[in-house]
């Protein structure tokens, strides 16, 4: 069932003010700390990218099961759930404090023109869409539409890895 408009509008404001929050305490916690800020912010977002990167291959995986089991059975209605909040409590909030970190890191230390930084923003742009695709699914799955084999979804798990390993290369490595 698709959402409303009411629930779409409720939606969007408390993402809204999630990110007003965040953008606020992340501000605050800059002027307090001062010269060493960089370093927690570095600390941040290594820890976001860690629990994003886990929610996002441990999606694929929730999926590859949940395609094992019957329309409303038992199990189905479990995943369904373990599917949402995963997204929804995990998976959503890292992307999201991954990416306002890592862009304040970039302007912090002028990376925007590091060609190692734009091949390393156009895989975490590529991961982004993935997860887009990844919410989707979860969506689907909750209608109990849209289902794919199992082995597109074994496929899928993939795809997180081989964009994580380029953008770590990419920062440790810094190729040119």
């Amino acid at each position: 069932m698709a959402a409303t408009r009411d629930e779409v509008v409720r939606r969007t404001k408390r993402a809204g003010v999630f990110l007003g929050v965040t953008a606020g305490l992340l501000g605050l916690a800059m002027i307090g700390l001062g010269d060493g800020a960089h370093l927690w912010m570095k600390t941040l977002h290594v820890v976001a990218i860690i629990s994003w990167m886990a929610g996002m291959l441990y999606l694929p995986r929730l999926f590859v099961y949940h395609c094992g089991v019957a329309i409303g059975s038992e199990a189905s209605e479990t995943f369904k759930v373990m599917e949402h909040k995963l997204l929804r409590y995990i998976v959503n909030p890292a992307m999201v404090v991954s990416w306002v970190a890592g862009l304040w890191i970039a302007w912090r230390f002028s990376l925007f023109a590091d060609h190692w930084f734009q091949v390393k923003l156009v895989c975490v742009v590529a991961l982004s869409a993935v997860h887009g695709y990844f919410a989707k699914a979860v969506a689907d799955f909750a209608r109990d539409e849209g289902r794919r084999e199992h082995r597109f979804w074994r496929f899928m798990n993939e795809v997180p890895t081989l964009l994580m390993l380029v953008i770590v290369a990419m920062v440790i490595v810094r190729p040119f």
